[in-house]
């Protein structure tokens, strides 16, 4: 009898699911690659070693249609981490989205592969994650309501009104075009000298161009904005935030400027070849007297897309990264070789 009772239990909580349509999907990625860092400091020699990893972004997951109306999707890491989770509501005139998932400034125009799919994010192309959000979707414009970021000197930061963030992508037979607009801002209350406070306000806009002429393809873009630190924006390699000035009164803000060209043929159905380059900048505001510092970042890529089979491809790819700074005589080189592996089921 608890027998019948558990199996009853588990399909009257399985029959809502199974009324909807899931479709699952995983992909497995892995990162072979031999990368040799220069950092050009004297007496420091350069150092080689191989990156041979599963890739954090390998994932699983599933896109869901409950009805005409309500539908879905979540999607995991390889650590069974949460990239996204979300509800959709299409009303007929445009869509409402709940969740977690790509902000609408997302673009991807580069097929970059080296450091987990790096696509060129943060050295030429604009990015900030899969963010909490409210978005409106009518046709090809986006409005999100974002949870803002919090990014700052202190812990004690205030938020007043979501991060937001405004798209539109027109699209045609050879071209497209996408851009995009967002702000954000907080305050830390008591941050400075004398107990004021001290206000965080940053921005990006950013524009996007993809051309099409049969089997070849050009993508195109550019950004610009202040303290993208501060708005969430993805930097592993420049300090792109505000900061305070030396008397601790003032914030000191943080000018952002980036942008990339991609090139791409399709030899054939197997065989796509693509070369790209980004570049990334930031200067932050001189105090009175003191000069100002400039940071800069460059990647160069030429790779190459095999299809194996259907759901099976390998990336081969060499590429270049240089950084400079104004305020350190050192400009650091990192070269790499290697490919990465995929299989989408």
């Amino acid at each position: 009898m608890k027998k019948l009772f558990i199996i009853f239990a588990v399909l009257c909580l399985a029959a809502p699911a199974m009324a909807a349509d899931w479709n699952f999907y995983g992909s497995a990625r892995m990162a072979t690659f031999w990368v040799d860092v220069d950092p050009d400091v004297a007496g420091v020699d350069s150092d080689a070693d191989l990156q041979w990893a599963q890739q954090g972004n390998s994932r699983i997951g599933a896109n869901v249609k409950f009805n005409d109306e309500i539908g879905g999707g979540f999607e995991m890491s390889d650590s069974f981490g949460k990239r996204k989770l979300f509800g959709t509501y299409n009303f007929g005139a445009g869509q409402l989205l709940l969740g977690q998932t790509y902000t609408p400034s997302a673009i991807f125009a580069s097929n970059s592969v080296f450091d987990g799919d790096g696509d060129l994010l943060g050295i030429g192309e604009f990015y900030e994650g899969r963010l909490p959000m409210v978005q409106l979707t009518f046709g090809g414009f986006k409005l999100a309501l974002i949870t803002p970021s919090t990014v700052g000197p202190t812990a004690d930061t205030d938020t007043t009104i979501p991060k937001i963030e405004a798209a539109y992508t027109f699209k045609a037979d050879m071209f497209s075009i996408m851009g995009f607009a967002g702000y954000n801002t907080t305050t830390d209350e008591g941050g400075a000298v004398g107990g004021g406070d001290l206000d965080y306000d940053s921005y990006v806009a950013g524009l996007g161009v993809g051309l099409n002429f049969g089997a070849l393809y050009v993508n195109l873009g550019a950004h610009m904005g202040q303290n993208l630190g501060n708005y969430g924006a993805y930097q592993p390699y420049l300090a792109d935030g505000a900061a305070v000035n030396a008397a601790g009164t003032d914030v000191l803000d943080n000018d952002g400027l980036g942008y990339l060209a991609v090139v791409g043929f399709k030899l054939s159905d197997m065989f796509t070849i693509e070369a790209g380059y980004g570049h990334e900048e930031t200067e932050l505001d001189a105090e009175a007297g003191a000069a100002s510092n400039t940071q800069e970042a460059d990647q160069y890529y030429l790779n190459a897309t095999i299809n194996i089979t259907k759901g099976f491809f390998i990336v081969p790819e060499v590429g270049m990264q240089t950084f400079s700074e104004d305020a350190s005589p050192e400009e650091p080189e990192v070269f790499y070789l290697g490919a990465k592996w995929q299989i989408d089921f």
